[in-house]
């Protein structure tokens, strides 16, 4: 199979939906950026990235920490789906603006992104990860909307499977 999940993870969220997101695509492996690194995005077509938003709009440590590397990668002839996890209570005006920058990130390196999701049902104020009323990939809000992380994510798997595996 060519494709792998990369995230991060500080409390253990992005970890599960990345988990998640695996088992509903059949099991495909995942990469944590923190123990692995980036290097193995090399090996892959098609990829997830995994991003929580951290401060007023901040990239998550471990992404930051990769991030000059990161940004040195030819996205060309790559396909990539983006999840995210924001606090839209806490944080209505930066609300998983993480996502956001992976996202220009990769298109600015000419990268495909798949998997724009409706900013409906959602209560933030701004977000660099919205483009008009859609997102830029799977947002998850495990402090304010849990209840709803389990039919996000099926639902969001289902949509990029026929593009991803």
């Amino acid at each position: 199979m060519n494709t792998a999940i990369f995230y991060a993870s500080s409390t253990g969220n992005t970890e599960n939906i990345a988990t998640a997101i695996s088992k509903q695509l059949h099991g495909i492996k995942t990469y944590d950026i923190s123990q692995d690194g980036i290097d193995e995005i090399s090996n892959y077509e098609k990829l997830i990235f995994g991003i929580s938003t951290w401060g007023e709009g901040e990239l998550q440590d471990d992404w930051d920490d990769l991030w000059s590397d990161f940004c040195e990668i030819d996205f060309s002839n790559k396909t990539v789906a983006l999840f995210g996890l924001g606090d839209q209570d806490s944080y209505a005006d930066e609300f998983a603006d993480a996502m956001g920058i992976l996202h220009n990130q990769i298109t600015e390196s000419g990268g495909k992104v798949i998997g724009f999701t409706s900013v409906e049902g959602y209560d933030h104020e701004e977000s660099k990860a919205q483009i008009d009323d859609q997102f830029v990939g799977l947002v998850i809000d495990e402090d304010n909307q849990d209840d709803l992380t389990d039919q996000r994510v099926e639902q969001w798997a289902q949509n990029i499977k026929s593009e991803i595996l």
